[in-house]
């Protein structure tokens, strides 16, 4: 993992590694690789809230642990913006990793493919793929996600793309306190 610093290589050595080769058709085999899949995110967000780098909000949205839904923020000039975070599981997982999805960022940088899915195919599959069945959704979030957000927010919200929630919601406010009164 070199060109990681070094924050980013302790956090990731603090994240279990997985055992278990098992995808979601793989019945009880896939059970007991997303019984790991848990520990490794309840383990990543201990490591998180520890160094006070709490950042993602993450849970199953289905009883089969194919589909996951959350929210992940990135904090920048002092102000917190937040993101819905979806993605699936796909069928050949864990060979492949899953595709996160940004809905809310869809159409706004290059960066992204549609629907939302944050570009990784570049530094971050190749990685997946070496380490492959280790690796899992905390590793996907600690080595894909949050870099893309470290990179892109910034340049979104400094380009305009991105308004944080209180200056979207002034200029509503605005125009409702400066309408004309009969």
């Amino acid at each position: 993992m070199e060109g990681w610093d070094k924050g980013t290589k302790s956090t990731v050595g603090e994240i279990p590694l997985l055992a278990t080769r098992a995808g979601p058709r793989d019945g009880e085999a896939w059970r007991q690789r997303l019984k790991e899949e848990y520990r490794a995110l309840i383990a990543y967000t201990s490591v998180n809230k520890a160094k006070d780098n709490d950042w993602f909000r993450i849970a199953a949205a289905n009883p089969e642990g194919t589909r996951w839904e959350g929210t992940c923020w990135y904090v920048h000039n002092l102000r917190r913006y937040e993101f819905p975070l979806q993605f699936d599981i796909p069928v050949a997982y864990p060979q492949v990793a899953p595709e996160i999805e940004l809905p809310t960022l869809d159409g706004k940088t290059h960066k992204m493919y549609r629907g939302g899915k944050i570009c990784l195919t570049v530094h971050f599959k190749p990685l997946w793929a070496k380490n492959c069945p280790r690796f899992g959704i905390a590793h996907a979030l600690c080595l894909g996600l949050a870099p893309w957000l470290a990179a892109e927010v910034p340049i979104l919200v400094d380009s305009g793309m991105v308004k944080h929630k209180d200056d979207e919601a002034a200029p509503a406010e605005a125009s409702g306190s400066a309408a004309p009164s009969s």
